[in-house]
């Protein structure tokens, strides 16, 4: 039983945990050459000069969902709430193309440090210019409105988030309106986060507006463009240039944000309601394909062109479609809709980079074989991070390289490889650990015959030690057949923190309960990093799959005269020949927890791969497919998993972003586990002490060290292993410029628009 604790990131929640004498010294272990080599993939937005851009038309934009507030800072806030603050309100510091924050000068002449004894002090110089949309100029009783209601000092202001608001002592006017002095009582490392977005006064000053009135309109605004409307049953958020913007005019007449469902915007980029959107693996092979000279069109006997992969098929579009994978049902319209769509689809292109954002292989310590260090390390001796990497990135002509850092991505300033504080893929290594934690071949009995409506095999040990998860009954064999062939990769269903919402919310940001088993739930707090919906996926090669089991002869097999001796078996196939593992008549099983929807079909193949993996170290994995809406909430969250693959966003402010996510778990006096966003459970003093130093320190130079020695630490601990950074696809019409793939930086949005003809 644990507690998910609010994500307000000030408050430093702790636990037990210990890491082994042997990693007591552990600084990180990459190559030192390979950090000063790490770049990020440029990102991929057609480029064009503002004189190139032509003045006015309405881009329309297709998003996951309406927002369900426009107040970034409350618990329900998603990636369309942080796309229509970025476009309407200040942001005073913004993400280049390497992640880093810089200066926005159209809010900030300067913004610096001017005292740091006996206290930090930073003086803000506004931009001269720089006013609401109802002319009220943006200075201090700005600052301060945001400062007193995110502080957490105030129980009447729901807010989700306070990590920095907490350490500011006081704020005032400077030597003139332009000039803003804020001075904290502790020493933030990470000052330049805050005040993005600057909500007015006219939000922050009071509860009510803050709680109910910021959620469905901003009357005042100041940033390119600002809220014309909100239509919720047309499903469109529309906003219209700023008369009063004094930066550069936005070449934009009106941003149309539209909420399209992934599945369908195939069909709605093809029906020409949208010019942008975020696209899955099918879909941009779908474009690839209708860009090819003579590609969908229909055979002489009306049935779609055999030159068609089954991925041009769009997933979920028919009656019978089960998903874009081979061997899934073919959809059902008829040859001349298909070919028709196909043919729009020539009207776009997609852009590509990488997402700021990593996949991981999390590992629940909190109980079970996984409570034991070794047993976790053992597991993530067993991976092959590179193979991974390749399988999901090299079709897409991506830089394939396994991610080194829990806290930063190649081409931050805080990145550095500290995976070698764990080691790379050893079998040998991978099973010494699991013999030194006592798990050996003769230490499981031979499991008892199941009962009827349980599992028997690799999951009977697991699922007697675990309450029932739904979907996890135990299938028929024609059932499993058909879940089998609907195992195939698409480019959906990697799951990321901090946007489906592990539960709802009370009306003060309060917990909401799950289960009988009183387990408390809230949402993450959104991350500035990542602006989007994030229930999207990294390709897997399905084919690629069968390669395991390619390899090798059969040792006495028959050969013919003069054929070599077979050699010695490896320790892997040694493994697979003595067996699974067990201890105390207990056989070595963990739950893998996957989704189960048509759009998961990627995550599934992944965990399968890496299930192999972990067969030839002879531990066996119960996979367990659950329905998407219960894959986070009822199941990561809540710590309902052995192993489960989800991803998190990258952010410019480790010291503080990172904290709540590797913090160690603390008993609550009713005897649960409180965790803050650490859904493994994993955690050590050290590495709050780490996390805690890094925020106090104003050295960027020493910060970064103790941001590395954090992440060495937390790789040796063993809780969650990344895997990639996840691929970032986007369909967007050739004439749109300055948009596409962003990969980290921050958009422009008063440069977007349509190429001057």
């Amino acid at each position: 039983m644990s507690h998910v604790g609010a994500p307000l990131r000030s408050v430093a929640l702790l636990t037990g945990g210990v890491i082994a004498a042997s990693v007591l010294t552990l600084t990180g272990c990459g190559s030192g050459e390979e950090e000063e080599t790490a770049r990020p993939v440029p990102q991929d937005i057609a480029p064009a000069a503002r004189d190139r851009i032509a003045d006015g038309g309405t881009l329309r934009w297709a998003v996951d969902t309406m927002p369900a507030t426009l107040n970034t800072f409350q618990a329900d806030a998603d990636g369309t709430t942080g796309r229509i603050a970025g476009a309407v309100l200040p942001a005073l510091f913004t993400l280049d193309e390497r992640g880093r924050p810089q200066r926005n000068p159209d809010y900030l002449e300067s913004a610096e440090i001017v005292e740091t004894e006996p206290k930090q002090v930073v003086l803000y110089k506004l931009h001269q210019q720089a006013v609401w949309s109802d002319g009220r100029e943006i200075g201090a009783p700005d600052f301060a409105a945001q400062w007193r209601a995110l502080s957490g000092k105030d129980s009447a202001y729901w807010t989700a988030r306070n990590a920095g608001y907490e350490r500011i002592e006081k704020i005032e006017r400077g030597a003139s309106d332009l000039e803003v002095r804020v001075t904290f009582n502790r020493p933030y490392a990470d000052w330049r986060a805050l005040f993005t977005p600057l909500y007015p006064k006219d939000v922050m000053g009071k509860p009510d507006t803050f709680n109910d009135g910021a959620r469905t309109k901003l009357p005042v605004t100041a940033g390119p463009f600002q809220v014309k409307a909100l239509d919720a049953k047309a499903g469109t958020a529309t906003l219209a240039r700023n008369p009063r913007w004094w930066g550069r005019p936005a070449k934009l007449d009106a941003l149309v944000l539209r909420a399209v469902p992934r599945a369908q915007r195939p069909a709605a980029l093809a029906a020409g309601t949208v010019d942008l959107a975020e696209i899955d693996r099918a879909t941009a092979d779908r474009i690839t394909l209708a860009a090819r000279k003579g590609a969908a069109g229909p055979a002489r006997d009306g049935s779609a062109a055999p030159s068609a992969p089954a991925s041009a098929v769009p997933p979920g579009s028919g009656p019978a479609a089960a998903g874009a994978g081979a061997g899934a049902p073919r959809d059902v319209r008829p040859p001349a809709a298909l070919t028709a769509e196909q043919k729009a689809l020539r009207g776009f292109v997609v852009r590509k980079s990488l997402e700021p954002a990593y996949t991981q292989l999390a590992l629940n310590g909190e109980s079970g074989p996984l409570a034991d260090e070794r047993v976790r390390r053992a597991v993530a001796r067993a991976l092959d991070r590179r193979e991974l990497a390749e399988t999901v990135l090299k079709p897409l002509d991506l830089p394939a390289h396994p991610v080194g850092s829990h806290l930063a991505l190649a081409g931050q300033w805080a990145y550095a490889d500290s995976s070698g504080a764990l080691g790379d893929q050893d079998t040998e290594e991978a099973q010494a650990l699991l013999a030194d934690a006592g798990w050996t071949p003769g230490g499981a009995r031979k499991p008892a015959a199941p009962k009827d409506g349980t599992k028997a095999g690799a999951g009977a040990s697991a699922a007697a030690s675990r309450p029932a998860a739904p979907g996890a009954a135990a299938a028929s064999p024609a059932a499993r057949a058909a879940q089998s062939r609907a195992d195939r990769p698409s480019n959906e269903g990697l799951y990321i923190v901090g946007d489906d919402k592990p539960a709802s919310a009370g009306p003060a940001g309060g917990a909401a309960t799950s289960g009988s088993d009183r387990t408390y739930v809230l949402a993450p707090a959104p991350v500035e990093a990542v602006q989007g919906a994030l229930l999207r996926q990294a390709r897997a090669v399905g084919d690629a799959d069968n390669a395991d089991n390619a390899r090798g002869g059969v040792p006495g097999a028959y050969a013919p005269r003069g054929t070599a001796a077979p050699g010695p078996a490896s320790p892997s196939a040694k493994a697979a020949a003595a067996g699974p593992l067990g201890k105390d008549g207990k056989e070595l099983s963990l739950r893998f927890v996957l989704p189960s929807g048509p759009g998961s079909e990627s995550l599934r193949a992944v965990g399968g791969r890496i299930a192999r993996m972990l067969e030839r170290i002879g531990i066996r994995t119960h996979v367990v497919k659950v329905s998407d809406e219960s894959y986070f909430k009822d199941h990561v969250a809540a710590g309902d998993y052995d192993l489960a693959l989800y991803s998190w966003p990258a952010t410019a402010y480790p010291a503080t972003d990172g904290r709540p996510i590797f913090a160690k778990p603390q008993p609550a006096t009713d005897g649960s586990l409180l965790v803050e966003q650490n859904y493994t459970r994993v955690g050590t003093d050290h590495i709050d002490q780490l996390f805690d130093q890094a925020a106090g320190e104003l050295d960027e130079k020493a910060a970064r060290e103790l941001v590395k020695q954090a992440d060495a630490r937390i790789w040796a601990a063993a809780g969650s292993i990344p895997l990639y950074q996840r691929p970032q696809l986007v369909a967007v019409r050739p004439a749109v410029v300055n948009a596409g793939a962003f990969g980290f930086a921050t958009p422009r949005y008063e440069d977007i628009g349509f190429q001057r003809r």
